[in-house]
């Protein structure tokens, strides 16, 4: 998956990195909150870079600690986190939500469950709010986040906002009316 292939590129541009590195860095920057990517999917996903001769490793050993492998990018893997950045930003935006396979098929559920599915949403949208609040407020400050960083968070919470509205509507238009 490109995406995953430039979040990886991304990080090893900035520095060498082992593939546990760049997996405590997706989960301090929350990028799995907005791009499908896990921990077993970074640890392939070195591994491919690898083999396309896009990245190399050499193993690292730090005390009593195990060795490591620590991955940095080759010229080639310069050129495709270049070339991926322009793909990927040349392609149409898609913003895919999961919670909009069950909004589109709430008609056909009865209108106790309509209403239980749209709270079960809005409860995690409140839960995803807290978390960004949260993080932003940790992060607000830190030197070691780029501005770039910080401008996804506040999009993210954005979005978060603009989902709760349509909640909102969404909830009045389930409302029995008066007959």
């Amino acid at each position: 998956m490109a995406t995953i292939d430039l979040i990886v590129l991304g990080m090893l541009k900035k520095g060498s990195l082992s593939a546990y590195d760049i997996q405590k860095l997706v989960e301090y920057r929350n990028i799995s909150k907005w791009v499908k990517i896990s921990t077993p999917s970074i640890y392939k996903k070195v591994i491919q870079l690898e083999e396309k001769g896009l990245i190399t490793s050499r193993i690292e050993k730090d005390g009593k600690m195990p060795e490591k492998a620590v991955y940095s990018l080759t010229d080639a893997g310069h050129g495709e986190f270049e070339k991926l950045m322009l793909d990927i930003s040349r392609k149409p935006i898609h913003i895919f939500l999961d919670l909009n396979a069950v909004i589109v098929n709430l008609e056909s559920m009865p209108l106790d469950m309509q209403r239980e599915c749209l709270d079960h949403i809005e409860d995690n949208i409140r839960l995803l709010r807290s978390s960004l609040e949260e993080n932003i407020a940790l992060k607000k400050n830190a030197p070691d986040i780029p501005a770039t960083g910080m401008a996804v968070l506040h999009q993210q919470f954005l979005l978060v906002q603009a989902i709760e509205e349509w909640i909102t509507t969404l909830k009045k238009g389930s409302e029995p009316t008066d007959s």
